[in-house]
């Protein structure tokens, strides 16, 4: 299974560690495409040392070929919310992320689209059992390897 991992790279990195921890837990259900989005070393400034239009077409590329779409939607991004409205225009199943944080929402334009699966979570134990549930729930057309529980 291939999996499109998506976060806050120019919105702003402090969920970094938070993406890290979610890309090793996605490894247990596939090959994460996006591996790179939890990278201490990737700067709020994103790749420069590729062109933009580089990034959009792989990144797009990698959107196409992922079997499905998990997004860490507590940082804003223009980026993410980008890739969300590909995924679902590529018919991917999406599966977004949210910490629970009093003071923060996440945009009506996710928690409206009922064609997303959004879940708040507190902690590591709440993230691998959305994980589970969401990867046990995929229709069998998505599903290429067996799921670990």
């Amino acid at each position: 299974m291939k999996i499109y991992f998506a976060g806050s790279i120019r919105g702003g990195r402090g969920d970094v560690r938070r993406y890290a921890q979610l890309i090793e837990s996605l490894r247990a259900y596939g090959e994460v495409l996006t591996e790179h989005v939890g990278s201490k070393t990737l700067s709020a400034q994103g790749e420069l040392h590729l062109p933009e239009a580089h990034i959009y077409h792989r990144d797009m590329s990698w959107l196409a070929e992922a079997d499905v779409v998990v997004a860490e939607v507590t940082t804003p991004s223009l980026g993410v919310g980008y890739e969300l409205a590909a995924a679902e225009r590529f018919h991917k199943p999406v599966l977004c992320l949210y910490r629970h944080h009093p003071d923060q929402r996440v945009s009506a334009m996710v928690r409206g689209n009922a064609n997303l699966r959004l879940n708040e979570y507190r902690s590591a134990s709440d993230v691998a059992t959305l994980l589970r549930e969401f990867f046990l729930k995929l229709p069998q057309t998505a599903k290429r390897v067996t799921v670990q529980t």
